[in-house]
């Protein structure tokens, strides 16, 4: 598989998007929330259904978010968020994060979310995020760490979950475990002036634990991730639907807790 290309693991299923909706600017970009004024022009690079665009929207108005993905498809469901917000600062464009096509010095701010896992190149990513962002301006990214994630009660179906996503991840081209490289890939594009910082989710309320567990159980079993995991030689169908039957029984746990940490950076010059 040649470095820039990379398959999407987990595709747009709807349990993938499940996910995603729920996103916002306060749960998941909440360390770049303080660099955001109104008037900037903000990138915002593998937008998905556009739940955190459209909240950057509202925060940078006047300016303008532009907001790219990779496919048609996804971006009609951000411009239809867009559009139900009543913004009318947003475009929406199809682009590659290895070769922007904008000009150089474009934008204010250029932040990734959740993309840098799952790219071919990721250092080449971030050059084409630092080009296009002005002086002065910031780069934000953050990547979840799969290898990081904690969950209680034990139980040995989630581990071996884990360890057949990141078989697969990178399989794809990804790096599952991309949140505690951020640092180091940002230093590999040329930014000198890097501020990483690390926050987490956290599921521990019955309906967090039922939610969080549902979405992973459908997506185990229904989702390109499935797919791609039994064409691999990764899993069986049968160990798929075992794996989703582990996540319902930890879904039912009355303790049950489980945290997906994130790495930051905020990346100057």
């Amino acid at each position: 598989m040649p470095k820039e290309t990379a398959v999407y693991t987990h595709g747009h299923h709807e349990s993938v998007l499940r996910s995603h909706r729920w996103r916002t600017a306060a749960n998941s970009a909440g360390y770049l929330l303080g660099e955001l004024r109104p008037g900037m022009a903000v990138l915002d690079v593998g937008c998905g259904p556009g739940t955190i665009t459209a909240d950057l929207a509202a925060l940078v108005a006047p300016g303008r978010v532009t907001a790219v993905d990779t496919g048609t498809g996804i971006l009609e469901q951000a411009a239809a968020v867009a559009a139900e917000r009543g913004l009318e600062n947003v475009e929406f464009a199809v682009a590659d994060v290895h070769a922007l096509d904008f000009p150089d010095d474009s934008f204010d701010v250029v932040h990734a979310h959740q993309v840098l896992q799952h790219v071919g190149d990721p250092v080449q990513a971030l050059r084409e995020m630092r080009r296009v962002c002005r002086p002065g301006g910031v780069v934000a990214a953050r990547d979840s760490d799969y290898a990081a994630m904690a969950w209680f009660p034990e139980a040995p179906g989630l581990s071996e979950w884990r360890e057949v996503y990141r078989r697969v991840a990178r399989a794809n081209g990804g790096e599952p475990d991309a949140g505690r490289m951020l640092l180091s890939w940002a230093r590999q594009a040329g930014f000198t002036d890097i501020t990483p910082t690390a926050a987490a989710w956290c599921f521990a309320t019955p309906e967090t634990r039922a939610w969080w567990s549902g979405l992973w159980a459908d997506r185990t079993t229904d989702s390109v991730y499935a797919e791609l995991a039994v064409r691999g030689g990764h899993a069986s169908t049968e160990q798929l639907t075992a794996f989703a039957s582990t996540w319902r029984g930890w879904g039912a746990e009355d303790d049950g807790w489980f945290m997906v940490p994130h790495g930051e950076v905020l990346c100057r010059g």
